[in-house]
């Protein structure tokens, strides 16, 4: 028995859409006769899948439909914690999942639980079925589940597979709200000082652009500057989407993404503060995953993949490499470099008592809170630093309007 969505025609003669579970799209259809509803189309919820796989062509059919394949992070945790208490109370898989998708609110998530309940009543494991949605889940998802599932410990796992994707999207919000505020101020800032260059200033300046006298030199250039703003402005605005846009599409190549992320490391704060966020997301899912059984070189593969930088993915390649041949992890990370100290000094010390899982947790833990205090050290300076920009700005723009005026009252 698969799942299907469908849509149909009610008797009002409003289209309604939703997933149905059949052994084919024709018993599907007459379900759905039978609830007095006429069928327009009916499809194999599995058809949302080859959205992840490469095409030749753009699917304009699945693009019509809305049909998505993948989960945000806060869905993702709630359905892993629904699954876990209902696989941990006794009941079967299948059930569990046939209840965890009626309990969903988007109809995406139902369909990729019911497909997932699909493969798994054809015989599947529960790992083998989530292959089948790779952008919903990821390989850590995917690996840790295979781990609880081949130890027997299945309902524990998805516990923790739960709390540690609570814990990053609570750390992404932390991210955004942390940039959020300076981003909003800065651009505020901004279209009051260009707002004041365009409309404000050329009405003032206009009473003394007739005196036979030269105006000062900080009036002349306010005066420049408003002409440029004025006849230039959109053309300047322009530019700088084309230009956002243009960079974005030479990053598209690895080539130039690597030099880009490489760049990142080096720059001041900006540096330290990617090097940390990467180093928390590695040592947490290095954590999660030789907490559960996954093998360290698996785990190392996977832990490469949730960090953003570049440089630092290859860095932990080369770990594994090294692990590979013989080399402690820690001597591995030290050689390497790239990692904070701390972080290989806490892997040192559980290597050599046995603790690797739980050092690793601790390691992750101290690393967002040394990211918790980056980020409030550095907002709390970007917040002042805006004001004083905008205040500074609006400053000499008063102070331009004002020297000729002072000047004339001297003459006078």
């Amino acid at each position: 028995m698969g799942a299907y969505s469908y849509r149909a025609l009610n008797e009002a003669g409003k289209t309604v859409k939703g997933i149905l579970e059949g052994d084919s799209e024709r018993q599907v259809r007459t379900q759905l006769r039978a609830k007095k509803l006429k069928p327009l189309d009916v499809e194999s919820a599995s058809a949302g899948a080859r959205a992840d796989k490469p095409s030749q062509g753009f699917d304009l059919k699945l693009f019509r439909r809305g049909v998505r394949t993948k989960i945000n992070a806060k869905d993702l945790s709630l359905m892993t914690r629904q699954l876990a208490s209902l696989v941990k109370s006794g009941l079967p898989l299948d059930e569990a999942l046939q209840a965890t998708a009626r309990q969903q609110q988007k109809p995406n998530n139902e369909r990729i639980l019911l497909q997932v309940r699909a493969k798994v009543l054809e015989g599947f494991s529960l790992a083998q079925a989530l292959n089948e949605n790779p952008g919903a889940f990821n390989d850590m998802y995917r690996a840790m589940v295979r781990a609880g599932e081949s130890s027997g410990y299945l309902g524990p796992v998805l516990e923790r597979l739960a709390e540690y994707t609570q814990k990053s999207q609570i750390i992404q919000s932390k991210l955004r709200s942390a940039t959020i505020y300076p981003a909003v101020l800065l651009t505020f800032a901004l279209l009051v000082i260009v707002a004041l260059m365009a409309f404000v200033v050329p009405d003032l300046i206009g009473i003394f652009q007739h005196q036979e006298t030269q105006l000062p030199l900080l009036t002349r250039m306010l005066i420049a500057t408003s002409d440029f703003v004025v006849g230039y402005g959109v053309y300047v605005l322009i530019a700088i989407i084309g230009a956002v846009w243009g960079v974005k599409r030479l990053l598209r190549a690895p080539k130039r993404l690597r030099t880009w992320h490489a760049w990142q490391l080096k720059l001041p704060v900006m540096g330290n503060l990617v090097r940390q966020i990467n180093s928390s997301r590695f040592a947490s899912t290095l954590g999660l995953l030789t907490n559960s059984g996954v093998p360290l070189l698996q785990a190392l593969n996977i832990a490469g993949q949730v960090m953003t930088n570049k440089i630092l993915q290859e860095n932990v390649q080369e770990v594994a490499e090294a692990v590979h041949e013989g080399t402690s992890l820690h001597k591995a990370m030290n050689n390497v470099g790239g990692f904070p100290p701390l972080l290989v000094q806490l892997v040192s010390s559980g290597e050599s008592n046995g603790t690797l899982p739980e050092q690793l947790e601790n390691a992750a833990e101290d690393q967002e809170r040394e990211l918790e205090m980056m980020l409030g050290v550095a907002m709390g300076l970007l917040e002042p630093l805006t004001v004083v920009f905008m205040g500074g700005a609006v400053g000499l723009i008063v102070l331009a309007i004002l020297m000729p005026i002072f000047e004339m009252n001297t003459l006078i």
